[in-house]
């Protein structure tokens, strides 16, 4: 929802609310910002009281012997920015924020201009999308002053009762709602109903178990998961501890349960469709392995989209890939199902786009959309940036392009944000005062900054969750929004990475979702989030280890703040919300209708080409050799003899 304050006056305010988060930008006339010293929300729940939102910072002439971890009252230390969002909303909850404009000294503090708005936040699920994304903030002041960075242990992680509640308070405030979500699904479906999974990371006991009931009670459940033949392959342990078998009863009739996929690189997929009446009606799907590592720890989503159509797609995606095609079989369906999509999809719609591809040329079609943002590109990009891709954001543009990284920034990264001063901002999984140090064969440690003064600011974040012991420790989803902010966005959520292996290599899906601003603005709030998040800590780690001492936690008394504010980056974020006046470029829609054909060059690989070739030459050779002449040299050595 999006909503603006009514008051009239020089101060005024914009709120937009996802599920749990709702963001809020301000402004204040020009000649209005001198002599100002912060802001100060109070916000208020239904026709409940009010209170003072808190923050970290603080004058320093008040707060002179400040105690690390301690929050202040926004209404004595006041919020020195544009922006703010509060982030322990509820779904499908009003919300009233009244904002103030603080003036005189930080001892007499003066309300001198009020605004107010009243927002609803999201419901989860509106009958056609449900959107969950977990905490995806493991190393957080909360978590350290909430739950003094508690490990969460496997045992801990697995206490999810049969209706899906999550009774370890830490366990549930990771899980944010996702993990709830998915079983609550899995719950609801009534015998003779169907649900058709598809998973790459099968290990998460709260899930297996909650499929193994629903087999239980009459569901039809067919589960296609990844097996690496290994010995100890741990998907097909977690299968044995939950007693799912390989074949039950189902309507009276012995049917196969369980289909292994082996035959392609990484089997990636990670949905669940139900089938009503022997139609599929939903599907799970996003960015969320079934692991504990992927409900609680790194940043993911769920999203069901409600569509016949759409889950019809996935039920036959589904079918192809319980047969374990060869990869030439699997590009063919692919591509299928999923034809290559237009450049400007149609308004309000949902298109598909499953792996694997003849080539990977999709990335070139993310690319071409990022560059056609009218205002704003938000992408997360868990692994490597593509060449492509990254061609893309360096592009020289009026619009804002933030991306959030799993690692931190390669220097080609870093020289295209350097070249796009305050319009391209990357921002990586990051724990404040801490340097992540990862094994390149799997596993990471964590270690202090040496020498840093940043424990003395800031109390002690650990990475108080479960380890997968592999690569992805922070971001994990797989999203790119263009113009979240308009009337029309366009929205990319699913498994794929956005990499060249992800588009040839492996079985992925990605959803294409085009204006459903609700969706968008979901989106929009949780990655701000989350980018902030890591921002903060990423700056403040950059400025320790280079030797810097000043903490950042003091606010400025002398007003010089604002000036600053409206540079850079922060400025180009501020306009988003209160363009300056100018005509705004054409939308993403109408630059994209005018670019060319990314799939133009998209050929198959000449291998079967070169096969061709080689069995028309050998089969001459095979004519010269009878099939009598062979059948003595079967019988000297019987096979059953030996």
């Amino acid at each position: 929802m999006r909503k603006e304050s009514t008051e009239p006056g020089p101060f005024r305010a914009r709120a937009i609310s996802g599920t749990h988060v709702v963001l809020m930008a301000w402004d204040v006339d020009t000649d209005k910002r001198a002599g100002l010293l912060g802001f100060a929300i109070q916000s208020s729940v239904g026709t409940g009281a009010s209170t003072f939102l808190k923050g970290l910072k603080y004058f320093a002439s008040q707060v002179p012997h400040p105690v690390k971890g301690d929050l202040y009252s926004s209404e004595q230390q006041p919020f020195q920015t544009f922006l703010w969002s509060d982030y322990e909303c509820d779904p499908n909850t009003q919300y009233t924020f009244e904002l103030f404009a603080l003036y005189g000294a930080p001892d007499a503090l003066e309300k001198r201009y009020k605004c107010s708005v009243t927002v609803s936040t999201e419901a989860e699920d509106d009958g056609r999308h449900g959107v969950w994304f977990n905490r995806g903030a493991v190393a957080s002041h909360a978590l350290s002053a909430e739950f003094q960075n508690r490990q969460v242990t496997d045992e801990i992680a697995n206490q999810v009762d049969a209706q899906g509640f999550i009774s370890d308070k830490e366990t549930k405030w990771l899980s944010r709602g996702l993990t709830e979500a998915c079983i609550r699904l899995i719950n609801g479906i009534p015998a003779g109903d169907a649900l058709r999974v598809c998973a790459y990371e099968f290990t998460y006991p709260p899930i297996l178990n909650a499929l193994k009931r629903a087999l239980d009670r009459g569901v039809d459940v067919r589960i296609v998961y990844h097996y690496t033949k290994k010995p100890k392959d741990a998907n097909l342990q977690a299968i044995q501890d939950a007693q799912i078998p390989l074949k039950a009863k189902v309507g009276g009739a012995s049917t196969q349960i369980l289909f292994q996929r082996t035959r392609t690189q990484i089997p990636h997929n990670k949905f669940i469709v139900h089938l009503h009446g022997g139609k599929a009606i939903r599907v799970w799907t996003g960015s969320t392995n079934f692991t504990s590592t992927g409900f609680l720890g790194q940043t993911n989503v769920g999203h069901l989209v409600t569509d016949g159509t759409v889950a019809g797609t996935y039920l036959a995606y589904w079918q192809e890939l319980s047969t374990d095609p060869v990869h030439s079989e699997a590009v063919t369906q692919a591509v299928k199902l999923t034809p290559n999509p237009s450049n400007a999809i149609p308004q309000k719609s949902i298109a598909l786009f499953y792996s694997p591809r003849i080539a990977q040329n999709m990335l070139q079609w993310y690319a071409d959309r990022i560059d056609d943002g009218a205002s704003l590109a938000m992408m997360t990009i868990p692994f490597n940036v593509a060449t492509e891709i990254l061609t893309g954001l360096s592009k020289k543009l009026d619009s804002m392009r933030l991306v959030i990284l799993e690692n931190p920034p390669t220097k080609e990264v870093f020289a295209a944000q350097k070249a796009n001063q305050g319009k391209l901002l990357f921002s990586n999984g990051a724990l404040a005062g801490k340097q992540f140090i990862r094994n390149p064969r799997g596993g990471a440690k964590v270690i202090p900054i040496p020498q840093s003064p940043v424990d003395d600011w800031f109390i002690d974040e650990e990475l108080a969750r479960p380890l997968n012991g592999g690569h992805v420790y922070f971001m994990h989803a797989k999203t790119l929004l263009i113009d979240p902010l308009s009337a029309d966005p366009l929205i990319c959520s699913g498994s794929a990475n956005f990499s060249k292996n992800s588009l040839i290599a492996n079985d992925e899906n990605m959803l294409l979702i085009r204006g459903e601003t609700r969706v968008a603005d979901i989106y929009l709030t949780e990655f701000d989030r989350i980018f902030r998040h890591f921002y903060a800590r990423d700056a403040i780690n950059r400025i320790a280890e280079s030797g810097g001492k000043d903490n950042p936690l003091p606010l400025d008394e002398t007003g010089k703040w604002v000036t600053d504010y409206f540079k850079g980056y922060k400025n180009n974020r501020h306009r988003l919300f209160f363009p300056d006046g100018t005509a705004p470029p054409p939308a993403w829609s109408v630059q994209a209708a005018k670019d060319g054909n990314p799939f133009l060059n998209e050929k198959q690989a000449p291998k079967k080409k070169v096969a061709k070739k080689a069995s028309k030459k050998q089969a001459p050779a095979k004519k010269k050799t009878p099939a009598k002449k062979q059948a003595p040299a079967k019988k000297k050595a019987p096979a059953k003899k030996k």
